[in-house]
């Protein structure tokens, strides 16, 4: 197990990470100091950045696996960004995580939850485009 020092008071075994910057902290305290700071996600190199979206590959993909590249548009969609700002929707999307029957879950929350069908709309124009938005 790697030691690593908080950020802050630089204490031993600092075990939580700033979700931004991924640097490590100790408690709330460092970290509310820390976020007094400006950080930034660590920047990868380009030739790591290229090499880790063309190498990565499903191991046991299926005619319904999400190709990686669409991933990464739905990752960077602002559409989706501003759907998923909606404390209601995070909610209903855990209760659907969280359904002991997923599937009739989505069915009824396509009924009753106009964002969620947005944010559903929003993922599937990336995912699967329609006709008349394919290139030629």
């Amino acid at each position: 197990m790697t030691l690593r020092n908080c950020c802050v008071c630089e204490k031993d075994d600092a075990p939580y990470k700033c979700p931004t910057c991924r640097e490590s902290y100790c408690s709330v305290g460092c970290y509310k100091e820390h976020k007094t700071q400006h950080c930034e996600p660590p920047v990868l190199p380009e030739e790591f950045k290229d090499k880790s979206v063309n190498q990565r590959k499903y191991e046991f993909s299926t005619e319904d696996t999400v190709p990686i590249d669409k991933l990464q548009e739905l990752r960077n969609s602002k559409e989706l960004k501003q759907c998923l700002q909606s404390s209601h929707l995070r909610n209903v999307m855990k209760t659907v995580v969280n359904s002991p029957n997923p599937t009739e879950a989505i069915a009824l929350a396509m009924m009753k939850e106009p964002i969620f069908v947005e944010m559903a709309d929003a993922c599937l124009n990336i995912v699967e485009p329609p006709d008349y938005a394919k290139p030629c």
